[in-house]
């Protein structure tokens, strides 16, 4: 080990050097979702800037795909930065995992180039297979998709041949399990049906259980170790909510897919099975955290890392709300008949997908840069009182919550115009968009994104230099029984 506060390889094991390659690119990548979320908001005010150099389409689809890239490079560098520690062995084809990290970046690098070099033309095959695959969310070209499963299968063995040479964990358990259903459901997303409401039924397994199930329980693993090894939370109250997690992932997760077919031409029975059922997934991960600070308590919420804990509770509320009360809120077939496809929608997006993952990858961060300088201290009493991570976290939710709210009040207003008055026609879309109320909440989202991305370039300037110089080692926390 080398000297407290000296940002070093030298203290991390081969799995965390991996996991920090993982983060610095997820890092960047999120400062481009935020880029191009904003160069797509001016779009909405200003539709001729940048016409015919950076299209609003290729803006949208950078920024909706940089957030799930990043997101997924955070996970996965999570999973490699605890996987030595839990197992209790050195990772199974390290060199695998590296050389994989270099394919999947390159790649994701030719990608986004693709999408900014070719903009136009016409869907071919070839254009399917080397250019875009034209389906929203998932606009990868087939060699990358291809590539995107190849990765996660090596992901998958890295993990799973490394618990089974190792300690068998309850997190190690779920983890493999999980990863096996991150590898297969995106193929769901690789195949064409001539029936569009077939296509859409498997398109959905993509967009939701890869995105928003399987990615629900990798959060929930992660925060499991984050939370024994800030707090010492004793491991069985996380195991145990891991696996209420996954038994309500199968028992109404698959089944909160159904809010996505309500008019896709699926059969009328969605309309129950999938109002009913879409509510209950953020909840066995919201009853971990406040069960964990609730058992902290026996030694006063002492915890060896202020950042980290205060990004895991930020992500039990984020995580309750926006996945879970915004999306019950209009996922209600009664209403979704008036919300489904405005604004609404992209609020509950905003507010779920940074409550419910990115909070968890940012802790996930002050993690890493804590074990990267030497286990120092980042617990109370930081340099300055610790402002910037404070700030940080500050800006990002009033920047976040800006948005949420702004894109609300948009959604309320086409759902009003748009859908209830002028019954989904052309006339009603158009005079929805130019009304002042949705121009108003337009203006008012991308001030609040100015907001949100002072937030990332403080938060990325204190992952810089967080515990630069400190001396003293981490808080020493009484840990649970294992």
């Amino acid at each position: 080990m080398t000297a407290l506060g000296i940002f070093s390889s030298a203290n991390l094991n081969g799995g965390q050097k991996l996991a920090m390659k993982y983060f610095a690119v997820s890092l960047a990548l999120f400062g481009a979702q935020i880029l191009f979320g904003l160069l797509a908001g001016l779009q909405f005010l200003m539709p001729d800037f940048l016409f015919g150099v950076v299209d609003f389409s290729v803006n949208r689809t950078l920024h909706v795909n940089a957030l799930v890239i990043w997101l997924l490079y955070g996970f996965m560098g999570g999973v490699y930065f605890i996987l030595e520690d839990e197992a209790k062995h050195p990772i199974v084809g390290l060199g695998l995992g590296n050389l994989i990290f270099w394919v999947l970046t390159s790649a994701v690098v030719i990608v986004i180039l693709v999408y900014l070099l070719v903009q136009v033309g016409p869907g071919e095959m070839s254009s399917i297979w080397l250019i875009n695959e034209g389906r929203e969310y998932i606009e990868a070209p087939r060699w990358a998709d291809i590539g995107i499963t190849i990765s996660m299968l090596v992901f998958f063995f890295n993990v799973f041949a490394t618990f089974s040479k190792g300690r068998y964990t309850g997190i190690g358990g779920v983890l493999v399990l999980d990863l096996l259903a991150l590898a297969g459901l995106y193929v769901f997303g690789m195949f064409y049906t001539p029936n569009i409401s077939m296509d859409q039924f498997w398109w959905w397994w993509v967009i939701h259980l890869w995105v928003e199930a399987t990615w629900e329980v990798l959060v929930g693993c992660i925060m499991a170790y984050m939370l024994i090894d800030t707090m010492g939370v004793r491991r069985k109250i996380v195991e145990t909510w891991l696996y209420i997690e996954v038994a309500l992932m199968f028992g109404s997760g698959i089944l909160g897919l159904g809010h996505h077919y309500f008019w896709i031409g699926t059969p009328e029975y969605w309309f129950t099975i999938g109002g009913f059922f879409s509510a209950l997934e953020p909840i066995p991960l919201v009853a971990m955290v406040v069960h964990a600070i609730f058992d902290a308590g026996v030694h006063k919420m002492k915890n060896k890392n202020h950042p980290a804990l205060g990004w895991t509770i930020a992500q039990a509320a984020g995580n309750f709300f926006g996945a879970g009360v915004f999306g019950f809120m209009h996922t209600l077939p009664q209403i979704n008949l008036y919300t489904h496809g405005t604004q609404w929608t992209a609020s509950h997006g905003h507010l779920a997908f940074f409550g419910a993952y990115s909070t968890a990858v940012i802790g996930f961060f002050y993690l890493a840069a804590q074990k990267a300088r030497g286990n120092v201290w980042m617990s109370g009493n930081l340099p300055g009182n610790g402002w910037k991570w404070k700030w940080a976290m500050a800006l990002l939710w009033i920047g976040m919550i800006g948005m949420t709210m702004a894109l609300l009040i948009a959604g309320y207003e086409q759902s009003q115009i748009e859908r209830a008055i002028e019954g989904s026609t052309w006339m009603g879309y158009f005079a929805a968009q130019e009304h002042p109320w949705f121009i108003q909440a337009m203006v008012w989202r991308q001030l609040s994104g100015y907001g949100f991305l002072l937030g990332y370039i403080l938060l990325v300037w204190d992952l810089l230099t967080i515990g630069k110089g400190e001396t003293r080692p981490a808080q020493v926390v009484e840990t649970g029984t294992h």
